[in-house]
């Protein structure tokens, strides 16, 4: 009709064509603000030419031509976190409005430096992407215990199958984000194995950890193979969750197991196991309201992601800290400095204590 005018919908681009790439592409199903327009995957040209073809969208060898040819205002890193070192300093340097990266944020502490010194500088509104912010049930959790239905939090439990630098960058989140933000300013902690420092989410096999919040809140933060399962399956990647306690109840959430709020006020119930087509519709709920999230931010200022980069620079500092208490055997204060030869370090010291399974 004359005289109406529609707003332009952003244009986004994504880099990595990888199986986590179609969770952030299938959201834009549910995003009407903006559009995915090219892809971008230089080692594996099948996989380049799968994605564009399932998506309609244009597919690059190179992501700076594709950045240079599409301008996007979004772009997605979706690679392996051995390659932000160089990718997000380009994305910054190209003047691209803003960046969701997956986690972890970094593989060690040069990547964190690198990231530090970027952050500071960088015109780019870098958010990370910690989705189950968005999670409707997760969402429904954080409102209970910010108007105090259960009283005051007290503690939070929370752990991972997988190992720190896979899953354990993700939950801290989910505990962060129950705690309302509150800053983490403490950690003691252990490590052990050195198998998984060779692989694509660089850390060590297992940790466990007591964390200190600002607010005064205490956790226990446990990865790898040692924590507890969730459900009977042996797929390492099943096995997240977190529990909250407070005065007079409890809310405890497994992303593959059940999920459940706990006070006499609200009466006892719980949510078991839904479907897979369930869990994936939340999955892509979450990360289209994450999606959208970032557009908000291009349009103001004042309203930066929750997952900003700054924040997730603050866990990985945690993580960092957890090795040197590993190290040391002395708990660290949170914001921590660590050695430019803290992840040798940790692997001298791992190594070193490497159990004799046989004898135990």
């Amino acid at each position: 009709m004359k005289g109406i005018h529609t707003m332009p919908k952003y244009r986004s681009a994504i880099i990595g064509c990888g199986g986590r790439a179609y969770g952030h592409a299938n959201a834009y199903q549910l995003i009407s603000r903006g559009e995915l327009v090219a892809c971008a995957n230089r080692s594996d040209t099948a996989r380049r030419e799968k994605f564009a073809e399932t998506f309609g969208i244009t597919g690059y060898a190179n992501a700076e031509e594709m950045l240079r040819t599409e301008k996007p205002d979004l772009v997605h890193l979706v690679t392996m976190p051995d390659q932000w070192h160089e990718l997000m300093p380009m994305v910054s340097e190209l003047g691209v409005p803003a960046c969701l990266v997956e986690k972890p944020i970094a593989c060690g502490v040069e990547d964190w430096r690198l990231l530090c010194e970027l952050e500071k500088r960088t015109a780019t509104k870098f958010g990370v992407n910690k989705q189950f912010r968005w999670h409707p049930d997760f969402m429904r959790f954080r409102r209970v215990l910010q108007y105090d239905e259960l009283g005051s939090l007290r503690f939070l439990d929370f752990s991972c199958g997988m190992n720190i630098a896979a899953q354990g960058t993700h939950i801290i989140d989910w505990a962060m984000f129950l705690n309302g933000d509150s800053p983490i300013v403490r950690v003691f902690g252990n490590a052990s194995g050195t198998e998984l420092l060779e692989s694509d989410y660089p850390a060590p096999d297992t940790t466990s950890c007591q964390v200190l919040f600002e607010n005064g809140v205490y956790g226990l933060w446990n990865t790898g193979f040692t924590s507890p399962r969730v459900i009977n399956d042996p797929a390492s990647y099943k096995h997240c969750r977190i529990a909250a306690y407070t005065d007079t109840g409890r809310v405890r959430f497994e992303e593959f197991g059940t999920w459940e709020i706990t006070c006499p006020k609200l009466s006892e119930y719980s949510m078991f196991p839904t479907s897979p087509e369930t869990w994936r519709a939340n999955n892509d709920r979450a990360q289209a309201d994450l999606t959208n999230a970032m557009f908000d931010w291009i349009e103001d200022d004042t309203r930066p992601v929750e997952t900003n980069l700054k924040l997730a620079l603050h866990q990985f500092n945690a993580i960092l800290g957890i090795y040197a208490s590993a190290i040391s055997h002395k708990p660290i204060d949170i914001p921590f400095d660590p050695p430019v030869d803290l992840d040798s370090q940790l692997r001298e010291a791992l190594s070193r204590s490497r159990p004799d399974h046989a004898k135990i």
